[in-house]
């Protein structure tokens, strides 16, 4: 059975913005269409792909225009092909044709993180290790793309600042050493992890008791011998230059997670159209 991701919550804010800038104080082309005029229209996508951003799509209708209808031939996260229909919607014109680049604007985007996603994944087939996002997303978007990457079978890291401490390099420096910043981060009743450069580091942080560790850089030699040193008393997550043709090599030292902003930052529009039929009056 597929999982079903949880939507995120500010769908509607996010269309909100998005409509409102490019609506601005009107759609001055769909004004020169008739205002009773009716149309229908399918989209088709135009290469195979993993759908994503229907509820998007949905309320980019939604707020301009109650009266349009729209079936879905195909869910988020299902595998759709070449040339597939996977919507059919009716309704008054100026509406169809105002939100038409809106709405596939979020289809192409989150289809395309899906996607993207969906790749990556296929690699780690058969292997333990989960391909988590970062915060690496694009200004806005962040629940929708880390949503996508559900979509596409990835795994969700931290969603921002606010719900899970992972202290770096310079808040190691500033904190004065990573005994310091680590005594502090146990304070906080949130998940902590702590990133590591080198081998030494790690000894040390499995030391101070920390459950899950970023290992940032490490070549696949120092990434063997890091999962020997742990001897499963820490979660280890694996991240920076990894790419696909790395990325089964780096799963099969072992480590439980690799982590690549290129999910959400390295992403190409999936291509989208939408095809328009006018309605006869009275037919």
């Amino acid at each position: 059975m597929k999982r079903k991701n949880k939507l995120p919550e500010n769908i509607k804010d996010n269309v909100r913005l998005a409509l409102a800038e490019d609506l601005g104080t009107g759609d001055l082309t769909a004004a020169l269409i008739p205002e009773t005029a009716r149309a229908s229209a399918s989209v088709v996508v135009r290469e195979d792909a993993v759908l994503c951003g229907t509820a998007w799509f949905d309320e980019v209708f939604r707020q301009l225009d109650s009266a349009i209808n729209i079936k879905w031939m195909a869910a988020d996260a299902d595998e759709i092909r070449k040339d597939q229909v996977i919507c059919h919607l009716q309704g008054p014109a100026r509406s169809l044709l105002s939100g038409e680049r809106t709405a596939l604007n979020y289809l192409q985007t989150l289809s395309g993180t899906a996607t993207t996603t969906h790749k990556h994944v296929a690699l780690l087939a058969g292997l333990k290790t989960k391909l988590l996002d970062t915060r690496k997303t694009l200004p806005g978007l962040r629940a929708a793309q880390k949503y996508a990457v559900a979509c596409g079978g990835g795994v969700n890291h931290r969603m921002g600042l606010y719900d899970a401490i992972l202290i770096k390099e310079n808040h190691i420096i500033s904190a004065g050493g990573i005994a310091e910043a680590i005594k502090q981060a146990k304070n906080a009743d949130v998940p902590v992890e702590i990133e590591v450069e080198f081998l030494h580091e790690l000894e040390e942080v499995l030391n101070n008791g920390v459950d899950h560790i970023l290992l940032d850089n490490f070549n696949l030699a120092k990434l063997i011998k890091a999962v020997a040193i742990n001897k499963g008393r820490a979660t280890l997550e694996a991240s920076g230059n990894i790419d696909m043709d790395s990325l089964r090599s780096v799963a099969e030292t072992g480590v439980d997670y690799i982590s690549m902003g290129a999910l959400t930052k390295n992403i190409c529009a999936i291509d989208f159209s939408m095809r328009f039929n006018m309605e006869t009056p009275g037919a």
